[in-house]
């Protein structure tokens, strides 16, 4: 293997499956009949107002994100038609008159 490619794919392939197998070994797996139901979860009203507060005004960022992104298209739309409007020649030319 004298070749660095192969050599460096070798290394990350073997890499990669020693993490896996470490990060499969020390996975909390739930005991035989344990199900992940069955643990006990306390949530109190505070929590969870806290919470739905947090998700809502998560929505509302991500709404004005949205309402921006959609403006800053528009003007770069309206843009490029402008150039391309100022780039068209006149079918004819323009001509002036001047006194002499």
């Amino acid at each position: 293997m004298s070749d660095p490619g192969k050599v460096i794919v070798a290394v990350s392939f073997f890499g990669t499956l020693i993490i896996i197998v470490r990060l499969l070994i020390k996975a909390p797996w739930p005991t035989f009949g344990e199900s992940r139901t069955t643990r006990d979860v306390v949530v109190d009203n505070d929590r969870m107002t806290r919470l739905e507060q947090a998700v809502e005004s998560i929505a509302l960022e991500v709404e004005r994100i949205s309402e921006g992104q959609r403006f800053t298209t528009k003007l770069l739309a309206d843009r490029v038609q402008a150039e391309q409007v100022r780039n068209v020649s006149p079918a004819e030319p323009i001509r002036r008159t001047t006194p002499h």
